[in-house]
Formats: structure tokens, C-alpha cells, sequence
């Protein structure tokens, strides 16, 4: 296999964890343990690459089990991101379609094989009743902490939310880990914990009352990821909203390239946000990411080596995700799919020895 040293290097790397290099929850699951030791392999050896909704849908397709980053680079992603906007308000299926039931199978399976799961939750706006991108008001943080006026009805959504993370359950009925990256994008203003929505310690504020209720809740399988919204300028502005190194486990963030014209600037945010990113996760004792990223319908046929792999390959990050290609809007993918221009490239992406899909992961790390 390309990863044949990968099982030598986790012996090394958790031989080598110290206490401040574990899990920020002092409770975590042994199988949580495990998770966090497998993302720090794959920063010693690899990046493990991701992708949203794989198996639940593709470009054209709405199919259970088929997946286009299977389809086109002959192996499944390493990581699985999922999202479970909706979960709060009680409904069964996720704002893209998603079954929960049907989600939960899939996440379990992704357990069994040896990949890793990740989470986003794009919370609906608990104050106006709308979804997460209604930032008609800066007074929606204020209003879900405690004393604010929806409070009660925010605690219920988190009740929800923690429900879901303990039906996790492996086949042995052990709590399935996985990687959870709540109120990310933080520094743009798109959703209503953003920028201008609220301020720095209300922000703060926000994270450290959905950890704290969750855990009280009981959840300890949970890695918690910090992600702002494009490469950082400096590290000044990237901590500024940090909710503390007791509560996060990976540092990252997002940065998609706008359009076939815009590689350089692509290039140009992620390496210099990279420059910041990793001295903060070293000095911090945390995990660095690329927590989402993408060329939206791939209009570069050789975007994943010419492109992306540039701009990360020289950085210890954990992995990085691509977005979801929508099964209903032919313009929104982020892997290609049969036949799609850059298929050829992405097979050429996954042959790249320190390119982590699920079979490395099968064969290497246990």
C-alpha cells in the first residue's frame, strides 16, 4: 500500500502525546482518545481527504451508498462530513434531505470501516424562527445565553442536538466519535453568530454554553473544531474570538476559490492563513485543519494538483474537506463526478503518497 509506515508512525506519535496534546475534554471516550491520536497521525504521515454528504448523494444522483468520490478516484474519502441543521427543531431529516435514521447508519459504517466523521451544524435562528443565514437581527446571541429571552427554547434545540451525538452508537453500543465544528464561519457575517451579529464575548459566550450543556448532557465522543471564516491575516484576529484551549481540539478554517480566475488568490489566503494557522495549533497543543475548501463545478480540469495540493501539501494539517455535490443543483459540486472534466486529475490526486483516502486508513491505521 503507498502508506505502508503509517502504523510505525502512530505508535511513534502516541507514544509521544502529552497530556496538553489529548482531547481538551477531560471525560472523553477512549474511542474519542483513539480519534484524536488517528488525527494526529495523519498529520505526521498525510492529509486525510474529506468530503460532505458522500454516501448520502451526489452530482445527479440521490442514491444510499453511492459515492462520487468513489466513482471517480476508486476509493471512498478518509473523512465523512455530515450536517444536522433541523436536527433541533425535531425534524427527521437534515436541511439537505438527509434522513437522520438513515444518517446515523452511514456515520456507523464509517465508524466500523476505520474513516472519521465530521459534523457541522448550521443552527436555525432561534430568535426570528428562520434559518441560520438570517442576520436580520444582533441580538440573537444575546438572546439564547443565559438570561436571554430565548434561553429555554435554546437549551431545548442543544437538549436535541446532544440527543442525537449519544444515539451514536457502534455496534458493540459504544458512543461512535467524531468531529464536531459548531458555529464556524464565525468571522464573516453570514449567519447570526457572525462578525457583526454579536460580539467577541458573546461569541465566546455562545461556545462555551453549547460544550458545557452538551457535556452535561453527558456527550464526552465529541473532538471540538474552532473554524473561521477564510486564511487569517494575523493571529491576533484569528484568537480573537477563541473560546479557550479547554473546550477546542482542532484549529482551521474555511477558504473556497472563487471561480477559474481566481487561483492565485486561492493560493495566496491559504498559505499565508497556513502560516498563521500552524505556529498557533503548535503553541496551542491543537490540530490543524482545512476545514472546508472547494472550486465550485471544478472549472479547472487539474485543480487538485495544481491548485490545492500547492497550497497545502507543505503544511501538518490533519485533513481537508471538500463540499457537497448537490444531487438537485447540477452547478454546486466540489468532486468530480463520471465524466466530469477534472475526473482524470482527481485520480492523479489520489495517487499522491501523502493523500489519505479510507483504504490507507483500512490498511494502516487500526
Amino acid at each position: 500500500m503507498k502508506k505502508v509506515f503509517l502504523i510505525l508512525a502512530l505508535v511513534i506519535v502516541t507514544a509521544h502525546l502529552t497530556n496538553a496534546q489529548k482531547p481538551a475534554d477531560p471525560k472523553a471516550t477512549e474511542a474519542t482518545v483513539k480519534l484524536y491520536e488517528k488525527l494526529s497521525l495523519s498529520i505526521e504521515k498525510g492529509i486525510m481527504i474529506g468530503h460532505q454528504d458522500d454516501l448520502m448523494y451526489g452530482h445527479s444522483w440521490n442514491v444510499n451508498g453511492v459515492s462520487d468520490t468513489k466513482q471517480t478516484a476508486g476509493d471512498f474519502p478518509a473523512l465523512f462530513g455530515w450536517e444536522l441543521a433541523d436536527v433541533e427543531l425535531g425534524h427527521t431529516v437534515s436541511i439537505d434531505g438527509v434522513d437522520y435514521s438513515i444518517m446515523k447508519t452511514k456515520i456507523q459504517w464509517v465508524n466500523a470501516q476505520g474513516g472519521v466523521n465530521e459534523i457541522s451544524w448550521h443552527c436555525n435562528n432561534p430568535l426570528t424562527g428562520a434559518n441560520a443565514w438570517d442576520v436580520t437581527s444582533k441580538e440573537v446571541v444575546k438572546s439564547v445565553l443565559p438570561g436571554g429571552k430565548k434561553n429555554e427554547l435554546f437549551l431545548k434545540m442543544l437538549n436535541k442536538l446532544a440527543d442525537f451525538f449519544l444515539s451514536l452508537k457502534d455496534e458493540k453500543g459504544n458512543p461512535i466519535p467524531v468531529v464536531f465544528r459548531p458555529w464556524h464561519e464565525h468571522t464573516g457575517s453570514w449567519f447570526w453568530w457572525g462578525q457583526n451579529l454579536c460580539s467577541s464575548d458573546e461569541y465566546i459566550s455562545l461556545w462555551k454554553y453549547t460544550v458545557s450543556q452538551l457535556q452535561g448532557h453527558g456527550v464526552h465522543n465529541l473532538l471540538y473544531a474552532y473554524s473561521a471564516a477564510g486564511g487569517p491575516k494575523d493571529a491576533t484576529g484569528y484568537l480573537e474570538r477563541y473560546p479557550g484551549d479547554n473546550i477546542v481540539d482542532l484549529l482551521g478554517f474555511d477558504e473556497y476559490q472563487n471561480g477559474v480566475n481566481g487561483k492565485a488568490d486561492f493560493i495566496k489566503s491559504v498559505t499565508h492563513g497556513m502560516s498563521i494557522l500552524i505556529p498557533l495549533a503548535k503553541e496551542h497543543h491543537k490540530i490543524a485543519i482545512l476545514a472546508e475548501t472547494g472550486l465550485e463545478t471544478l472549472p479547472d480540469p487539474r485543480w487538485f494538483t495544481e491548485t490545492l495540493w500547492p497550497a497545502i501539501k507543505d503544511y501538518p494539517i490533519a485533513y481537508v474537506l471538500f463540499w457537497r455535490n448537490a444531487h438537485d443543483k447540477p452547478n454546486h459540486f466540489y468532486v468530480p463526478y463520471p465524466g466530469q472534466a477534472s475526473e482524470a486529475n482527481f485520480k492523479e490526486f489520489e495517487k499522491i503518497d501523502r493523500t489519505l483516502f479510507l483504504q490507507d486508513l483500512q490498511h494502516s491505521i487500526k
